[in-house]
């Protein structure tokens, strides 16, 4: 019986699993790949990219053709990848190169143009925050804030949160007695606290991150053509079903630009997506974030 291409793939050590992912992935979206490619990304020996080759080549011999005058692999006719490759691994690949930016110089793999970060952490916050919450501790912080200005804090924070335009820790705020969401780049002089938290500071307890919210997106009830909106999301049947904490709903709806409002009233070009059931958001804090929201007070002109 012949084993397929996924099972001989999972009996292979993590390295090889590695550089046969690398052949597949430069296949799959260059087309080609050569032995100075595997000896340039993984610093194997020529011998050892031929027996890298060879295997690929032998666990699924319809992906790959030898040029032979131009001693290079292509792409066969029937190339199916043998490895999932997901899409926006995919995508941050082609556009920022392989490598961690330690040992291999990362470069774009293509000519790609991405908007460039307008707010980056400092590394020397971000790695005492990550620690903190790898290590279940407290952080001593000064923390910057539009309200407030500038106060000294102990939070518990337990995860980073990406909004699509800055990063956040959620954490436990022992100054106000709430769960909350700080701005990484807000914060200075982090200093990690060796005790333990208090139950009601664990992420069990912060009800806005534990509440899941079930969101349906259509495409904006403006558009003559919604198929198309359709097309640009991947929906089926004709909408985009997911599932969010509340605690970072509202920065999801306003990242990707969706009009909430009750009566679709938003006309802007930027507004693709419609939220077919604004109620969903009754008693999400975040909401407030989410564009064309009404709180239910609101909307009935209290």
């Amino acid at each position: 019986m012949i084993s397929s291409p996924t099972k001989r793939v999972e009996d292979l050590s993590l390295a090889q699993r590695e550089r046969l992912a690398y052949i597949d992935f430069l296949l799959y979206f260059f087309g080609d790949i050569g032995r100075p490619d595997l000896i340039e990304r993984f610093g194997v020996a020529p011998a050892g990219a031929t027996r890298d080759l060879a295997l690929y080549r032998e666990i699924a011999p319809q992906n790959i053709e030898f040029d032979g005058s131009n001693k290079i692999y292509r792409i066969g006719k029937a190339f199916v990848p043998i490895f999932e490759h997901a899409t926006q691994r995919v995508l941050s690949t082609l556009a920022l190169g392989f490598g961690d930016g330690v040992n291999v110089d990362s470069r774009p793999l293509l000519p790609c143009e991405s908007p460039v970060a307008l707010s980056c952490p400092r590394m020397d916050v971000l790695a005492p925050i990550c620690r903190a919450i790898h290590a279940k501790r407290p952080v001593a912080i000064r923390y910057h804030s539009m309200s407030s200005g500038e106060t000294e804090r102990i939070i518990v924070p337990f995860a980073l949160v990406d909004t699509g335009l800055r990063w956040h820790v959620r954490a436990f705020d022992r100054k106000s007695g709430e769960f909350r969401d700080f701005v990484v780049t807000r914060i200075e002089a982090p200093i990690l606290l060796d005790e333990e938290p208090k139950a009601n500071e664990c992420s069990d307890n912060d009800i806005q991150w534990t509440r899941i919210v079930e969101l349906d997106l259509v495409p904006h009830p403006r558009f003559a053509r919604p198929e198309v909106i359709k097309m640009d999301y991947g929906m089926t049947n004709g909408s985009i079903k997911m599932r969010v904490r509340a605690a970072v709903a509202g920065y999801m709806l306003l990242h990707w630009s969706v009009d909430c409002s009750p009566d679709h009233r938003l006309k802007e070009e930027q507004y693709r997506l419609w939220l077919s059931d604004p109620l969903v958001l009754y008693g999400v804090e975040s909401a407030k974030l989410a564009p064309g929201y009404q709180a239910l007070s609101s909307s009935k002109g209290s």
